[in-house]
């Protein structure tokens, strides 16, 4: 089914389907507007992403200089709590959690729940994941189910009373954590490099209209939802479920949806955090307490909706798993899931294989003859633009200008595709003229509105850089699929064949004074060897001369290029030498200049 949306005198056409791969060992997951691959996201068996995760952690060091603290949370890598997710945000206490003074809508207190975890109203897409059911619990009482937390030395988000209302950012990380303590805590941000991952002690359960928020007494609901006489009602029916000291939000998908329907997923999920509790009693800590949703099932809460056109799933038994999920979720988006088995790769057939391959590629090329350079370090990102083979049809700046806006059209969709996230620096073609600078920002800001990633745009400088920030929640799809390289060792460069010869040559010198040899024998890699004896021939013979010995240079294949060896051998016997006291001497240099 495929649906128009008017612009202006003419129809736009915009189709979104969901392509999911499944295999034994992998599951990827594609979101494809008009048959543009927009999103990619894996999941691997054997390497599960955690956010969404919900653990029982354990103190493991407080650091008052940061104001954070590591969790052990049972990972390779400790978890990173910083003070901020230690306590709920501010909600507007001295009024209606529902509404202001003058019953309008509380925008300020809406948009200011925890900006990491996902189920802040502005964003539809929760990472935090729970199953979804339409079973509908019994209510408990609050007391049964929040704060419940003394036997585990659990870190109370109730501020004392005689502090002010807004002095959660005074809190300081050491008078509420101690080395051991036990908190109940989420993963809101994967582990990426060299860190670990990022936790909050605000839990989140998403369902598939509403989250609830066991912490955070507030009650919200997603921009998106514009009409006051439905946000109004939606507020009405959360505010009379939620138990006291909790808060819901309601999500873009709870627009229109029955009374009756969102109280079930209320108390739905009331019952899994009332489970949660009491599972976390009997665990050791460090241990996990509930796992996040797998990835088909949960893009079918998150995002199959009206506005998507298909699911489409190339394995027959999730094929029929995810059917049994949406027939609890929502059954008039049952006829929206559909069962590829075309004799062709699923990946293949929608070309999808194709465009991973170009978002792995460094270099991008854009149509006009223009190309961007991608080159991602672990603390931002820098995308260079060039003019490359296109030479304009007028002048110097209509070409600089017409290049920068192609190629913000695809910045913004790399961005997106590569899921680069963090600190991005874009050194945009030089552009002399005000007008055209401000006209490349715009674009930009323009088509980073495509993306539910937050993104935050600085203005452009005299220099063409832009600096920008786009949140992140997982690691970029460069990194998930690949490692540094063994050869240069994540550098991305060698040492030139040139470099290594006269590094040999130097340490042929140093040698020559402690080898008491008449024969210097160098083992290095053959395009090394290929060299000495080849364009630095006559420096080798210059060399012998001068040190009044014999040089052989040998081939090591298994040699890396920028390695070799150095040995000491008797002219007569033919024997190498052993030296340092019996050693023998070897000179690895792969990082030496």
């Amino acid at each position: 089914m495929v649906r128009g949306i008017l612009v202006g005198r003419g129809a736009v056409q915009l189709t979104k389907k969901l392509i999911v791969n499944v295999a034994d060992y992998e599951t990827r997951l594609a979101l494809l507007e008009n048959g543009q691959v927009i999103e990619v996201q894996h999941e691997r068996t054997r390497d599960l992403g955690i956010v969404g995760n919900i653990y029982l952690g354990r103190v493991q060091r407080v650091l008052p200089g940061m104001q954070a603290a590591f969790v052990e949370i049972g990972l390779e890598k400790a978890a990173f709590l910083y003070v901020g997710d230690l306590v709920p945000p501010k909600s507007a206490e001295e009024k209606s959690p529902t509404q202001s003074q003058n019953g309008a809508p509380q925008k300020s207190a809406e948009s200011n729940h925890t900006a990491e975890n996902g189920a802040g109203e502005d964003d539809d897409s929760v990472e935090a994941s729970l199953p979804w059911s339409s079973d509908s619990g019994v209510f408990p009482k609050a007391s049964d189910i929040i704060h419940n937390q003394k036997n585990r030395g659990y870190a109370s988000t109730e501020r004392p009373a005689e502090k002010k209302r807004n002095d959660a950012r005074r809190l300081r990380i050491e008078e509420v954590l101690k080395q051991g303590q036990e908190l109940l805590v989420q993963v809101i941000k994967d582990a990426i490099g060299t860190k670990g991952p990022r936790i909050t002690c605000n839990i989140t359960l998403p369902g598939r209209h509403i989250v609830f928020m066991p912490t955070y007494d507030h009650v919200g609901v997603s921009r998106k939802i514009v009409a006051e006489d439905e946000r109004n009602r939606l507020k009405s029916i959360l505010d009379d479920v939620r138990p006291e000291g909790t808060g819901f939000v309601a999500r873009t998908l709870s627009m229109g949806v029955a009374d009756e329907k969102l109280r079930a997923d209320a108390n739905y999920l009331i019952s899994v955090w009332r489970d949660i509790q009491k599972r976390m009693v009997n665990l050791p800590p460090a241990s996990l307490v509930q796992p996040e949703l797998g990835l088909v099932k949960k893009c079918a809460r998150d995002r199959l909706s009206e506005d998507v056109d298909s699911l489409i799933i190339d394995c027959s038994e999730s094929f029929e798993r995810v059917k049994q999920f949406v027939q609890m979720v929502d059954t008039q988006l049952l006829e929206k899931v559909e069962h590829y088995d075309g004799n062709e790769a699923i990946f293949d057939h929608y070309g999808i294989e194709t465009e991973l391959a170009r978002a792995m590629s460094r270099k991008v090329w854009l149509k006009s003859g223009g190309y961007l350079i991608f080159d991602e370090a672990e603390a931002l990102t820098a995308i260079d633009v060039n003019t490359g083979k296109f030479v304009g049809r007028r002048n110097l700046e209509d070409t600089i200008l017409r290049t920068n806006l192609e190629a913000v059209k695809e910045v913004a969709y790399q961005l997106r595709l590569r899921n680069i996230g963090g600190m991005v620096i874009i050194d945009f073609i030089d552009m002399e003229e005000d007008e055209h600078r401000t006209k490349v920002l715009s674009a930009l800001e323009d088509e980073l509105k495509k993306d539910k990633a937050r993104c935050n745009v600085v203005k452009i400088s005299e220099l063409g850089l832009v600096e920008m920030t786009r949140q992140r929640k997982r690691e970029s799809l460069g990194n998930f699929l690949s490692e540094p390289c063994f050869y240069c060792e994540g550098k991305g460069t060698l040492k030139s064949k040139r470099t290594t010869v006269y590094e040999i040559f130097r340490e042929l010198e140093r040698q020559a004074t402690r080898l008491h040899f008449n024969v210097l024998v160098v083992h290095a890699h053959p395009v090394v060897v290929d060299m000495i004896y080849g364009e630095e021939g006559e420096s080798l013979a210059e060399l012998e001369d001068k040190l009044a010995k014999q040089i052989i240079v040998k081939p090591r294949g298994s040699f890396h290029q920028e390695q070799y060896d150095i040995f000491g051998q008797r002219a007569v016997s033919g024997q190498e030498a052993k030296t340092n006291n019996g050693n023998e001497k070897t000179a690895p240099r792969m990082g030496d200049a």
